[in-house]
């Protein structure tokens, strides 16, 4: 029986036994399959029997313990996932009811109705895949806080890999990263840069993807064997046979890194190796050490990058007029990169990237086929390896997608229809974060907002801003965090999770923002209208847009992950904003933000870098306590006798927020923010004085000056201020406390950003 055959036998079973829960029963030629060899051990190693229960969920994040662990006890709510852009399911500290789960059966019970599941799709591994995943994420099978979904691929991966030794001991994790994509994306600078950016990305997501396709087809798996695939990693479970997983990966790194190597110049590297870890290791606390040895064994390969092509890479080449673009001087076939006159001379591999940057407004299904189709050409991308090629083509549905296609991935789609093979061939879930606000330019229809309509849709000053960020110590979560815990359904668990954020769930955030942020601290109530995804996936994100708006969600996603998360301690989100003017180079906006965001991390993460000053996001937003507050002051705290209390407003977010409601004229804000930038500028200016001219001429004047210093220029700035907000008791004194006065300068360059 082929590993495929058997993974379709688990996926039944995983139907059948949703469908009995659900009091359903399925049509004639939908029976229960009977176990294997490999399935049975494959089961045995999860303990997944007879008895195995299907009940409530727990949040898997509450297990995580770093430094801090949580103290709460979160479930989902049981429920099925929207057919697309679905809103993020913010877990709840109630247990669900049996009332709760009830409902989540009689959608089940519908929907398979509607179904009509035919004896046809009872072989359709990926229409069982996707009806597992859609209605099991959010239900437990067995433990607590393993999900339904995350169990029976769990165990169809390991069946499927035991496939053709039932008696393996041990079993190959394959591990590959691309390397270089830093270099890749974020280096490039001319007009359309960002919709070159974008273009860029979503074509990495796709060399990714190609990885994934040749790994799967050259050791015979089902897709159900990856474990992870997104930011150029991946994972994927095999078998026992080392020389030939050795022999296979061997040779698709080769192809890969030479077609790489001609196509990017060595700026992009495939690292793929396998290692070795045990069966009975992967369900428990051992499987951490795969974990851990695969990326020390891709390091290796990406110190000696190109090892085997040295001859080709030193070659001597003739050196043309650089590509405006990436810079590269290798081909004299350049060409305007776009129509208008004074475009500049870009390679094909940017005008291509420029190109398809207009098309990706939404993509919603992708063709991958080794046969070229001249009526897609236009939309296509082509991987031209030594002895054949891969077109990739954009298609606007699945539905349209012709019945001789090899392999049709649909985006973010959960919709169980477009699964079967009458609607649409080899279909394969396939995610991608990509919200986009339309150009309302009319020469280019379909095409992404470009960055001087995003500066002026800006509110205050004409500015683009750009947010970078990422999870913190995600590296030590995935190893680490679930400790005596750990086993591979729960690895599988975070990792779903945390793809289902990044790539499915923020695209609802930025599309409809009121749904997924009610009790958030928001500064206004305006939906996202002027987003640009650039990247958003595996951990982290790079978003453009019109910079208040960029800056309002940040704070939305931050507060959205930790709802998610459980407000779990150890897991934690760092990021940095950046402002430019729209034609400022886009690799220096990214880079300067990609400074605010590891000035967040050096900041202990857990904070955010905006307006070139770094605090933790719960400063940022008001809501903290103030011993927390003073943790870097708090032997200065210890002997203040006489504590000032907390104020009202505390924090930056509270200020901004209320003086924008008081609509203060630009005339009052223009001297408030000159006043507050004045005393935040004495007070730094005598304090690097202290670090770097003088001593302290007694213990803890840094401090005194720090929070104290303020209150004469402070009462003299709310003499000035009109009286509809000095009728404001709470905005009087909060200003003038000294917790306050470490925010003077944030709060006093918001204000002016969005006043001028």
């Amino acid at each position: 029986m082929s590993s495929k055959e058997i993974a379709l036998k688990i996926f039944q079973q995983g139907v059948y036994g949703l469908a009995k829960w659900a009091n359903f029963t399925l049509p004639e030629g939908c029976e229960y399959p009977e176990d294997c060899k490999a399935i049975e051990e494959a089961k045995k190693l999860f303990q997944w029997t007879e008895k195995t229960k299907i009940d409530s969920l727990r949040l898997l994040f509450d297990f995580v313990k770093l430094d801090k662990g949580q103290d709460w006890e979160y479930y989902w709510k049981p429920d099925a996932i929207a057919d697309s852009t679905p809103p993020i399911p913010y877990p709840c500290n109630r247990k669900p009811t049996n009332d709760d789960l009830d409902n989540l059966k009689q959608q089940i019970a519908k929907d398979l109705t509607k179904l009509k599941l035919a004896q046809e799709d009872w072989q359709n591994l990926a229409l069982l895949t996707l009806i597992v995943e859609k209605y099991g994420s959010f239900i437990s099978f067995g433990e607590t806080d393993i999900a339904f979904s995350d169990l029976i691929r769990s165990t169809a991966a390991v069946a499927a890999a035991l496939g053709e030794n039932t008696e393996a001991t041990e079993l190959c994790l394959v591990a590959g990263d691309l390397s270089g994509i830093q270099k890749f994306i974020y280096t490039i600078s001319a007009d359309g840069a960002l919709k070159s950016l974008r273009a860029r990305s979503f074509y990495l997501e796709l060399v990714t993807e190609e990885v994934v396709q040749q790994v799967l087809a050259e050791l015979n798996l089902p897709r159900t064997n990856v474990i992870y695939a997104g930011g150029g990693n991946i994972y994927i479970l095999t078998g026992s046979n080392q020389a030939q997983v050795e022999e296979k990966i061997n040779q698709i790194r080769d192809r890969f890194n030479k077609w790489l190597l001609e196509e990017f110049q060595g700026k992009i590297f495939l690292a793929l190796d396998y290692v070795t870890l045990k069966t009975k290791d992967l369900n428990t606390k051992e499987i951490s050490q795969a974990w851990k040895e695969a990326p020390r064994k891709l390091a290796k390969q990406k110190q000696r990058k190109f090892d085997n092509q040295l001859t080709d890479f030193l070659k001597c080449k003739p050196s043309y007029e650089p590509c405006k673009v990436c810079h590269r001087d290798d081909t004299n076939d350049l060409k305007q990169l776009s129509q208008e006159e004074d475009s500049v001379l870009a390679c094909p591999t940017c005008k291509k990237m420029y190109d398809l940057g207009g098309k990706l407004l939404k993509v919603n299904t992708i063709v991958r086929s080794q046969q070229n189709q001249p009526d897609n050409s236009k939309d296509s991308l082509i991987f031209n390896f030594d002895k054949f090629k891969v077109y990739y083509y954009l298609s606007p549905s699945a539905k349209t997608v012709a019945q001789n296609s090899e392999l049709a991935l649909l985006v973010n789609n959960w919709k169980i229809s477009d699964y079967q093979f009458r609607h649409c061939p080899n279909p394969t879930s396939f995610f991608l974060g990509q919200y986009a606000k339309k150009s309302s330019n009319s020469k280019e229809q379909n095409s992404t907002i470009r960055a001087n309509e995003l500066a002026e849709a800006a509110d205050g000053i004409k500015r683009v801003g750009y947010l970078r960020m990422d999870v913190d110590k995600l590296g030590q979560i995935f190893a680490n965090g679930l400790n005596e815990n750990l086993t591979l359904p729960r690895l599988a668990g975070l990792s779903r999770m945390m793809t289902y954020f990044f790539k499915a769930y923020l695209n609802f955030l930025a599309e409809y923002r009121q749904i997924n942020t009610q009790g958030f601290n928001k500064l206004t109530d305006k939906e996202h209208q002027n987003l640009l995804f650039i990247y958003a996936g595996g951990d982290d994100l790079f978003i453009s847009g019109a910079w208040n708006e960029v800056v309002e969600f940040a704070f939305d996603i931050y507060q959205a992950f930790r709802a998610y998360t459980g407000y779990n301690p150890d897991i934690t989100l760092s990021g940095g904003v950046s402002l430019a003017v729209s034609k400022f180079p886009l690799y220096q906006a990214a880079s300067e933000s990609g400074e605010a965001e590891e000035a967040a991390k050096n900041n202990g993460r857990d904070s955010l870098g905006l307006f070139g000053q770094v605090f933790k996001w719960d400063e940022w937003l008001g809501k903290f306590e103030i011993d927390f507050v003073q943790n870097q002051d708090k032997d200065y705290w210890k002997i203040i006798k006489n504590k000032p209390s907390k104020p009202e407003l505390l924090g930056i977010f509270p200020f901004v927020s209320l003086l924008q409601q008081k609509q203060i004229s630009v005339e009052y804000s223009r001297n408030f923010v000159r006043n507050l930038l004045k005393v935040a500028q004495i007070q730094e200016r005598m304090i690097e004085d202290i670090e770097n001219q003088r001593q302290e001429q007694y213990n803890y004047e840094t401090q005194d000056i720090k929070y104290y210093l303020h209150l004469p220029q402070i009462a003299y700035t709310l003499a000035r201020l009109p009286k509809k907000v000095l009728n404001n008791e709470d905005f009087r004194t909060s200003l003038k406390s000294p917790y306050n006065a470490p925010y003077f300068r944030a709060i006093a360059t918001w204000i002016e950003l969005l006043n001028r």
